[in-house]
């Protein structure tokens, strides 16, 4: 990821964008890459999306997310895996397996 994340801010400040990036504009970003990701859905059953644009906006989203994790200097990994904790927590196998529940409601 550290490498990914190092040609992001490379390809950022050869075009002196930094200043345009902070946390809130980043977030704004992600969010509406998110969107243009499920437009790529719209109208279109999951098999019918077309690959290469989802592709694209996926790239997006990746590259904005992973943006915001270095403004904060959060380590990717940790904070995924911390999260994947929380959710084995919310969501216990014997209460969730084959169920798509929110877990309030399990």
């Amino acid at each position: 990821m550290q490498n990914v994340i190092e040609k992001l801010k490379a390809f950022r400040d050869e075009r002196n964008w930094a200043q345009f990036h902070n946390a809130k504009d980043l977030a704004l970003a992600l969010g509406i890459e998110s969107s243009e990701l499920l437009e790529c859905f719209l109208w279109k059953s999951a098999e019918e999306g077309n690959v290469d644009m989802i592709k694209e906006e996926l790239a997006d989203v990746l590259a904005y997310a992973l943006l915001l994790a270095d403004k904060y200097d959060f380590d990717v990994e940790e904070i995924v895996i911390e999260k994947i904790k929380k959710n084995a927590v919310k969501y216990p196998v014997e209460k969730s397996k084959n169920v798509a529940t929110k877990y309030n409601e399990l």
